[in-house]
């Protein structure tokens, strides 16, 4: 058990370290924090943390630094989350508020949450799974391209053109094609709707000339395509290059942690299991993230609700962050999220 002044010696030594990246020594901790007493009391409280494996010695004659267990203490242990300033707050809100579409929100949410943290920030997608499908239209825009554009009810809006053969596109024949799409698909969830189309496929010679069977086949391939690519997991990734920056604590563990990134399986693993029970933020420090590769690591996360399932967000650095600042702040975005994706819906 840690003494009461002893886990409050721990707050001082993890809030001086990571803002002055400087081992902590007793004289510091005195000069610097009211704790009324001597630096001879601050030298056998630290002494006690040591002993506890909460802190360490990195040089002799040096200060002390967390460890893993000391930054696991202290997050466990913080009495008060300082919130955002109504400043940021408004910040958010504007930044967020502009969105144009579901891309463009995800994109502003990881720009935004690495921005204000210093972090690398990752957001996943809101499933999009059990989203409605809104809108299915086939436009002739040549003698050979039919562009094929889906809405979602989530915003999302995908274009892409299907390319056939010149001699057998006309404007009846697009039309009359859209109208059993789109007949088969809106209205229905995006999962529904892939299966419906899969239907239409394999009943492709009941309702379809012999001789357009294959242009048929190339354009539901290509609306197939779209919806199959709004099932999958997704995530928005910012602030990389804050890995990298002068100060920085990865060293040669850099690539790893840069291809775990890039590696969006592992971080959607990562936090999905870091995000699993009712706390509103979870945190994720150091040899906990052993098994990733990201053990000189701490990951910060929350979840948000579109309306239909959960999603998380959250933010990836150095053991050495501001746990307080950085919880504060994924909180604060994500239950923006909520109530933007909430009403969007």
């Amino acid at each position: 058990m840690v003494s009461e002044r002893s886990l409050a010696v721990l707050h001082a030594i993890v809030g001086d370290y990571v803002s002055s990246n400087e081992p902590v020594g007793s004289k510091a901790i005195v000069d610097r924090h009211s704790f009324g007493v001597s630096a001879a009391t601050i030298r056998n409280d630290m002494a006690l943390l040591e002993e506890d494996e909460l802190i360490a010695q990195p040089h002799t004659s040096s200060g002390r630094v967390p460890t893993d267990k000391g930054y696991r203490l202290y997050v466990d242990t913080l009495a008060r989350i300082r919130p955002l300033s109504s400043a940021q707050r408004s910040a958010i809100e504007r930044f967020l508020g502009e969105s144009s579409d579901l891309d463009d929100v995800m994109a502003r949410t990881v720009r935004m949450l690495s921005q204000l943290t210093n972090q690398v920030a990752v957001a996943q997608y809101p499933s999009l799974r059990r989203t409605v499908v809104r809108h299915i239209d086939l436009v002739a825009i040549g003698e050979d391209r039919v562009l094929s554009v889906l809405i979602l009810g989530s915003g999302v809006v995908e274009q892409q053109v299907a390319l056939l053969p010149a001699s057998r596109v006309t404007e009846a024949w697009v039309h009359g094609l859209r109208q059993r799409i789109a007949d088969a698909a809106v209205g229905s969830d995006v999962e529904t709707a892939t299966a419906a189309l899969a239907r239409l496929e394999e009943d492709i010679s009941a309702w379809s000339q012999p001789d357009e069977i294959d242009l048929v086949r190339r354009v539901l391939a290509v609306v197939s395509g779209q919806l199959q690519a709004n099932r999958n997991d997704r995530i928005a990734v910012a602030g990389a290059a804050n890995l990298s920056r002068p100060g920085g604590e990865f060293a040669g563990s850099l690539p790893v942690v840069l291809e775990a990134i890039e590696e969006q399986v592992t971080l959607l693993r990562l936090f999905g299991e870091l995000v699993h029970d009712d706390r509103d933020v979870s945190a994720s420090i150091g040899r906990e993230n052993e098994a990733y590769g990201l053990s000189e690591t701490s990951i910060i996360a929350s979840k948000y609700e579109d309306g239909i399932a959960i999603s998380k967000l959250g933010v990836l650095g150095p053991l050495r962050m501001d746990y307080a600042g950085n919880i504060a702040t994924v909180r604060a975005i994500a239950r923006y999220l909520n109530r933007f994706l909430g009403e969007e819906r």
